[in-house]
């Protein structure tokens, strides 16, 4: 069983641009977006896969996470059964250390939103916070992206 390790933050400037080593655009839909097992169809770039995770535990760093690359083809196929709502982002991916932030700005009905993770190896791992880091929200229900398709930030 893969385990997802991972701590989120918000971003309290566009720093994390000048660092960034690459941008991606993203659009992803769930299948099930069920807290307890989300299924999701995701577009990354030029790639699509199909990702499973299971609820995170009492912290929120970890979870089961199984994912798949699948045809683009076939991920527009599944984006006509997903449930309503999406989300479209540009990922920019920051190294730190011996780690990479992945910072997410949202767009559409999340726009504005603006949040970095960082996956870790063990929850236990320490790294550095850059300065545009802001308040931690590792395991804030709100900001999971199934969460944000279903109740997007420019909404709250």
């Amino acid at each position: 069983m893969a385990i997802e390790i991972e701590r989120k933050f918000l971003v309290i400037s566009d720093d994390y641009k000048n660092a960034a080593t690459k941008v991606t655009f993203v659009k992803q839909a769930y299948l099930s977006s069920n807290p307890s097992h989300t299924v999701r169809i995701r577009i990354y770039g030029k790639r699509a896969f199909i990702t499973i995770k299971g609820k995170s535990n009492a912290n929120g760093t970890s979870r089961f996470e199984w994912e798949k690359e699948i045809d683009l083809k076939e991920a527009d196929e599944l984006f006509l059964l997903c449930e309503e709502g999406f989300i479209a982002k540009k990922r920019y991916e920051v190294p730190n250390g011996e780690f990479t932030f992945e910072v997410d700005e949202f767009m559409d009905e999340n726009e504005g939103l603006v949040i970095a993770e960082i996956e870790l190896k063990s929850e236990n791992d320490s790294f550095e916070l850059p300065e545009w880091i802001g308040t931690e929200v590792t395991g804030d229900n709100r900001y999971y992206n199934s969460a944000l398709s279903k109740q997007p930030f420019t909404k709250w």
